[in-house]
């Protein structure tokens, strides 16, 4: 390999849902998973609350994003925002226009 070539390690990336942005560049983003019960069987939903860096304020509530584990920034924080894959729908733009003056 010669140095202009970089090689981008692949790494562990998961996907969830915005559910607070009210603080200053950080998320809160809930990633839900389906597991079984190892003795019964049955299907199980489990949730856990990550917080992650979002450096332009970019993320809104009920938006789909992609985190990506960094170093830790805060107490709580260690991970970071790659991307928002889908924005949610906007509440205030639809009660602006069923407003009649």
């Amino acid at each position: 390999m010669n140095a202009t070539t970089e090689t981008v390690k692949a790494g562990r990336t998961l996907t969830g849902r915005v559910v607070s942005n009210k603080m200053q560049k950080t998320i809160t983003v809930v990633v839900e998973r389906v597991v079984t019960h190892p003795e019964y069987g049955k299907i199980l939903h489990r949730r856990t609350k990550i917080k992650a860096h979002d450096e332009e304020n970019a993320c809104q509530e009920g938006d789909t994003v992609e985190i990506t584990p960094c170093r830790p920034m805060s107490r709580d924080k260690a991970w970071k925002l790659v991307r928002i894959l889908t924005r949610a729908p906007r509440a205030a733009a639809a009660s602006q226009t069923d407003v009649q003056p």
